[in-house]
């Protein structure tokens, strides 16, 4: 490189120098534009140049296409400075190119032209894989250290999977579940929650030598991560007839996901979970054992937080619909499976339905409610043919009456004067 910009380039039979072949050569491997490459290279050398030579007001450079030459002009204001933009109207170019180019230029030349072609890598990359935030990936493992791990795409392209100790990277991510460890060429997936854009790290807006990591961000600890991997397995999710309505996620532990279904014959839960558990068991191998809940969503805000609070059997849903409150009453040998351990299940449970959820057993909700009834309505309506008979407990007999009587056939000859 250093010879070639010292001398005047030979030039090859077709009109291009040796220099500009390469640089041509180059940007067809790449698939970089040999144009836009050759725009780079002369401002990039501008700069140089204006080091080099100590020039105040900067210097510009131009390249032959054919010979390869390289032309150095000095930049001299001319004219009056613009009221509106504060620079100078015209500027007066001066061919100060030296006789002979320095090694030292040739070399940053190389460097330039090296992160010129790396910059235009990461703009590629950046302009394909903006668009799919929240898609998956699959990625080898290439390479895992304590902070993070870098995963291949394919050729030329490689994702990042950040886990820094926040403790002490408060500023970073970390996207790994607790208790996941990778190995050289396994196979993983995660989904993309990010691509760093070249043009901040061109103006200096980066941390942690981010211009030096790969320009993909993944995650495996992303709820998107629960949507995609069902969403591979359950071919009702993937055509629309099965939604995904919500998911609440603690990585590596336990995860809750409600379900609707646009077709009133098809059963929602039982599509995700699969013949025998197939379908649930292939996403939970996937998250290393993480155990996921999968809960039939409804429009009813009661109903849902019932239904959220899976496994364990809700008696009352009392909701308040203003504050989003909603208490709920579970037998009493239910609490402690409605809390969960640590209070997992109930935590997941308000993330899940956006309420906030008390729980209360039916001892405790019968002395501090009062006369509140823990059952519905519907259950405590009696129906009209029901038998008049009462014990002397007040008990109310639950047969039904006979036709033309108030009771039934085995009380049939009672009266209430009977029962004083």
């Amino acid at each position: 490189m250093a010879s070639e910009m010292e001398e005047t380039p030979a030039v090859s039979s077709e009109g291009r120098s040796a220099m500009v072949e390469a640089l041509v050569a180059l940007a067809q491997e790449k698939n970089i534009d040999e144009l836009y490459l050759l725009d780079r290279l002369e401002q990039s050398l501008a700069k140089s140049y204006a080091d080099i030579l100590k020039l105040d007001w900067g210097a510009k450079v131009t390249i032959d296409r054919n010979t390869g030459k390289i032309y150095v002009y000095k930049l001299e204001p001319k004219g009056d400075i613009n009221d509106e933009t504060g620079e100078f109207d015209e500027w007066e170019c001066i061919d100060v190119t030296p006789k002979d180019t320095s090694r030292l230029a040739a070399q940053h030349a190389k460097i330039e032209i090296n992160q010129i072609i790396r910059n235009a890598a990461r703009e590629q990359i950046y302009a394909e894989f903006s668009k799919c935030i929240g898609d998956m990936i699959v990625g080898t493992v290439l390479q895992t250290t304590a902070e993070f791990t870098i995963l291949k795409i394919r050729d030329g392209v490689e994702a990042e999977l950040p886990h820094f100790d926040k403790r002490r990277h408060p500023d970073e991510l970390n996207e790994r579940p607790a208790g996941e460890f990778y190995q050289h060429g396994q196979r993983i997936r995660a989904v993309i929650i990010g691509v760093r854009d070249p043009r901040a790290s061109q103006n200096g807006n980066v941390s942690r030598n981010e211009h030096n990591r790969p320009a993909i961000i993944v995650s495996r600890t992303h709820p998107d991560l629960i949507r995609r991997l069902f969403e591979n397995e359950v071919p009702e999710i993937y055509e629309g007839i099965v939604e995904i309505k919500a998911i609440a996620r603690e990585p590596g532990m336990r995860s809750k996901m409600a379900v609707n279904s646009l077709d009133a014959h098809l059963d929602p839960v039982g599509a995700c979970v699969g013949p025998k558990g197939t379908r649930v068991r292939n996403v939970v191998n996937e998250l290393r054992g993480e155990r996921i809940d999968v809960v039939l969503w409804d429009k009813d805000p009661a109903q849902f937080v019932a239904n959220a609070l899976s496994p364990a059997r809700v008696t009352k849903v009392v909701a308040d619909l203003e504050n989003k409150y909603a208490t709920v009453i579970v037998p009493d040998d239910q609490l402690s499976l409605a809390i969960g351990k640590e209070g997992q299940n109930a935590r997941l449970a308000a993330r899940l339905t956006g309420w906030h959820i008390d729980i209360k057993n039916e001892s405790l909700a019968i002395n501090l409610m009062g006369g509140i009834s823990l059952f519905d309505d519907e259950e405590e309506e009696e129906p009209d043919n029901r038998c008049a008979y009462t014990d002397l407990n007040g008990i109310r007999c639950r047969n039904a009456a006979r036709p033309g009587s108030i009771y039934c056939s085995i009380h049939e000859d009672y009266d209430d004067d009977s029962l004083i």
